[in-house]
């Protein structure tokens, strides 16, 4: 399955970079697509069903195309898995595009846990020293916890950077014990 999703999202963050598209609105189109999926069953039905027409499949999702305003470089991936029986991979496919696109684009997700909620300006000056550390554009999303005791522990994918009270207390510890 993930290499299913990885070739579809590699060769689509293609098109959305060498077509100059609005990477986060070819996204949005996908995901609206995911949701019609997930929520029909009888879409599901006949996407998926080899009985049907792959015409009579194309006309429908046509039709939902001009509906939602979804642009033709969606509607075409979208075609292409439903003429493969792969409109099951969408939400793998969605996921991987993401990823790619972020990677391409320079940008790192960070998850920035911390004692208390930081004000603006300590969020701006942490985020530029992460995306210094990482050479890449950060987009973080704050967590609160209080256990932490003060600090902040930072999350780059499966990189962890523990700045916290509670992790200085913890290794110290290990250090007397050992």
């Amino acid at each position: 399955m993930a290499s299913v999703a990885s070739t579809y999202s590699r060769a689509f963050a293609d098109v959305v970079l060498d077509d100059h598209l609005d990477a986060d609105r070819s996204v949005a189109e996908l995901r609206a697509i995911a949701g019609l999926l997930a929520e029909s069953t009888e879409l599901r039905r006949i996407w998926e069903n080899p009985a049907v027409p792959a015409d009579q499949k194309r006309r429908l999702l046509q039709v939902i195309a001009q509906r939602d305003a979804i642009s033709k470089q969606v509607r075409n991936l979208v075609a292409v898995l439903i003429d493969h029986r792969r409109t099951h991979f969408l939400e793998s496919i969605i996921a991987q595009l993401e990823k790619e696109l972020d990677a391409r684009r320079g940008f790192a997700d960070a998850e920035i846990t911390s004692a208390r909620l930081f004000p603006e300006d300590e969020r701006r000056a942490l985020e530029a020293q992460i995306g210094k550390l990482t050479g890449k554009k950060v987009r973080a999303r704050y967590v609160q916890d209080a256990s932490l005791l003060g600090g902040a522990v930072v999350r780059l994918g499966s990189t962890i950077y523990d700045g916290s009270v509670r992790g200085q207390l913890e290794r110290i510890k290990g250090a007397i014990s050992s």
